[in-house]
């Protein structure tokens, strides 16, 4: 009888071997926490359709980061609530404004966080779309003066990086453009460059308060169908002054990352939203599957992709399981 001079398994018969041969390690160095900040005072309140996820005031948002930066996780992204909504989405760009006076709080705190956030207009527009509109339809170019104000006020209250998300053609050579004018050359842009146009948006649009009011955004989010557009999409940012590129959603586009990762010699990002988070959280509630091991299967696989950086809600539970 023959037997196999070549045995994998013998390298996978134990949790030691494996781990000593293992191809891609999981830390959070790589993570970032995405966080909703909204008016008032001492508010906490849950997102019905992402359990561990909330709602938060700025004092809740500055205790809730010492939380993150004790796990070690390196970084958040602020997304905004605001106190009033018009057609422009002009309270984003006030020095008063929630995510503003958030990082202000962080600073403050002396924390020793990433400050990301996010550059858009839908959470700020009364009528939900990220642009401001005319004749019924986003207006380009008109939005992008607005949002590299928006990236402008969020620089000047302390960010580290600014991520616009809107995809709105020529944005950032605008952001580029305008931190430089005013001495902010070091602040860096993560461009949501390959942003498509996806069905696992929904829980965000709740937590974010940010639903469109008529219509879709497929007319400026990417078509889930299209990769070489991506990479089209990718070279523009990148040619504009974009530090860091992101795909997103991340597991229905894992091909898009590696062939992201593989034509561009630039940091990779991922963003596993919101619809990726809930429908993990609804089956680990019903009992259909295991949490944890699943969870960092996923982001395992995200990262195992090409994406270096992954920003995810699941990055607090992470921490504490790859510390036990």
């Amino acid at each position: 009888m023959s037997f196999p001079t070549q045995r994998p398994r013998r390298l996978r018969r134990s949790e030691a071997l494996r781990n000593l041969v293992r191809e891609t390690r999981l830390t959070t160095a790589g993570l970032i926490y995405p966080m909703f900040v909204c008016p008032g005072t001492k508010v906490r309140q849950e997102v019905s359709s992402m359990p561990g996820v909330y709602q938060q005031s700025v004092d809740q948002i500055v205790e809730e980061c010492r939380e993150v930066e004790s796990l070690g996780i390196p970084g958040i992204i602020l997304f905004g609530l605001p106190e009033t909504k018009d057609a422009r989405g002009a309270s984003s760009l006030g020095a008063d404004g929630v995510v503003q006076r958030a990082i202000e709080a962080i600073r403050k705190a002396e924390l020793k966080l990433l400050v990301m956030t996010d550059v858009c207009l839908c959470e700020y527009t009364n009528h939900g779309h990220c642009g401001v509109l005319e004749d019924g339809d986003v207006a380009n170019d008109a939005t992008v003066v607005i949002l590299a104000q928006q990236a402008l006020s969020h620089a000047r209250a302390g960010a580290d990086i600014v991520a616009p998300s809107d995809m709105m053609d020529g944005r950032v050579a605008a952001i580029r453009e305008i931190l430089d004018q005013h001495k902010l050359e070091n602040i860096a842009i993560l461009s949501y460059a390959a942003k498509y146009g996806s069905g696992f948006y929904g829980p965000f649009r709740e937590a974010a308060q940010s639903a469109p009011q008529f219509g879709d955004r497929r007319s400026y989010q990417m078509d889930p169908a299209n990769v070489r557009e991506a990479l089209k999409e990718v070279a523009l940012d990148l040619d504009e002054g974009a530090d860091i590129v992101m795909v997103k959603p991340a597991l229905p586009y894992l091909d898009v990352i590696r062939q992201v990762r593989d034509a561009f010699d630039v940091p990779v990002a991922a963003y596993n939203v919101s619809g990726e988070y809930a429908m993990v959280k609804a089956a680990a509630q019903k009992g259909w599957l295991d949490e944890q091991r699943v969870v960092l299967e996923i982001l395992t696989g995200i990262q195992r992709a090409g994406a270096g950086i992954i920003l995810t809600y699941h990055a607090k539970d992470v921490a504490r399981w790859l510390k036990a």
